[in-house]
């Protein structure tokens, strides 16, 4: 009896350490898919432009782009910033206080081919009301470089 009770009475040491080999297999796996993934996001927004044989504006400063896709959904690029999907209401708002920090900066808009006029229309009409931009150009695609 004295053996028993004295494996009962004996205290075991607790252990103060955090097996981390399992969150480093997690981790490396989370990279790997990472890293396979990243390259394959849609960073930019396919537009068709317009031709023309207007020769090129020189810039000083990186200009705001906004895209206009084939469907009439509008993409805005501020600088140093990717492409995010927008509403007018929204677009108005950020490029309004982009443009009064940067008064100089140069507004384009790049719409699709497919794309009605009255809707690119009302994007010009909006830049210029509500977000008092003073000037704001179209892009187009230089003639011979079409995509197909």
């Amino acid at each position: 009896m004295t053996a028993m009770s004295s494996r009962r009475h004996r205290k075991r040491k607790l252990k103060a350490e955090i097996n981390v080999v399992p969150y480093i297999d997690v981790m490396l796996v989370l990279l790997i898919i990472f890293m396979v993934t990243a390259p394959l996001l849609n960073l930019g927004v396919d537009i068709e432009l317009p031709q023309s044989n207007a020769r090129p504006v020189e810039q000083k400063q990186e200009p705001v782009v906004i895209s206009m896709n084939s469907k009439g959904e509008l993409w805005l690029k501020l600088e140093g910033e990717e492409n995010e999907a927008t509403t007018l209401d929204n677009l108005v708002l950020k490029v309004g206080a982009f443009v009064r920090n940067n008064k100089d900066v140069p507004v384009y808009v790049a719409a699709d081919n497919d794309v009605a006029y009255q809707k690119v229309y009302d994007v010009l009409t909006a830049l210029q009301t509500r977000a008092n931009v003073p000037r704001a150009g179209l892009m187009s695609q230089p003639t011979g470089n079409v995509k197909k």
